[in-house]
């Protein structure tokens, strides 16, 4: 898995072959096909890379020698034109890899909720000194603390829900004619009215983000899980799946202008 220019860029070049050109020839863009070949060849490379690099340690279950909770993730790869004509992908995972949201070879988040210093990490601060302080109470003597311990969790909920609404307020997308709108705004006149919580951390969004910002034409789609999957048996290691319509729906919507 190579990278164009530096580490920095997460296009990635198709080796050059008359069957790649061949297989971008004409092709149009659709959420909702069967993966492309063009998205197989890429997906191929980024698992390959996900088998062999050791730039970082991230416990898919797949390995006996591993250490650490076992955390299946969502991959996602795009065919790409570049406006020099170059024929590549990008790569993308879904939420955090190995515990951040960088790696060379993928395309950055929406919005970097780790920065050190930043809001998230105060808010999430405040979050634990809140439930330590809850603990301790009704460790000490719940009854007699029964008020405080009250009035902490309405402080916890609310705080909570501030942040929350804080972080989404950071999220924006650019649609194929380079208009941006926020998450808040894209689920206001769906039927959740707000965005569920991970939305915009998916695959999928970050790559179209990645692709319009750079004026980059996407040529097609495609998303598998790799690793073992959490709590049941839904998500298959290896298999492609359809990007979530809960969450991903309604800002590929805007995304797309569908």
């Amino acid at each position: 898995m190579h990278n164009l220019v530096d580490e920095r860029s997460a296009f990635c070049t198709f080796d050059e072959s008359t069957t790649v050109n061949a297989l971008a020839a004409g092709l149009t863009f659709s959420i909702n096909d069967a993966p492309h070949p063009l998205c197989r060849l890429a997906a191929s490379q980024l698992q390959l890379h996900l088998q062999y690099q050791e730039e970082w340690k991230h416990n898919f279950g797949l390995s006996s020698e591993a250490n650490g909770v076992i955390i299946g993730k969502m991959f996602g790869v795009l065919a790409v034109r570049t406006k020099e004509d170059e024929l590549g992908y990008l790569a993308a995972f879904s939420g955090k890899l190995a515990g951040g949201n960088h790696h060379a070879g993928f395309v950055p988040p929406i919005f970097d909720g780790l920065v050190e210093g930043g809001f998230v990490n105060t808010g999430m601060t405040k979050l634990t000194q809140i439930n330590q302080e809850i603990t301790a109470l009704e460790l000490f003597d719940p009854e007699a603390n029964a008020p405080q311990i009250h009035l902490l969790k309405t402080l916890r909920k609310n705080h909570s829900i501030s942040l929350q609404n804080k972080i989404f307020e950071q999220y924006h997308f650019l649609n194929k004619a380079g208009e941006s709108k926020s998450l808040v705004e894209i689920f206001a006149n769906t039927v959740y009215k707000k965005p569920p919580a991970g939305a915009g951390e998916c695959a999928a969004p970050k790559l179209l983000q990645y692709a319009f910002r750079h004026e980059m034409e996407p040529l097609a789609l495609a998303e598998f899980w790799w690793g073992l999957s959490p709590k049941s048996a839904y998500w298959q290691h290896g298999h492609f799946y359809a990007p979530c319509r809960e969450k991903c729906g309604p800002i590929l919507a805007h995304m797309l202008g569908n």
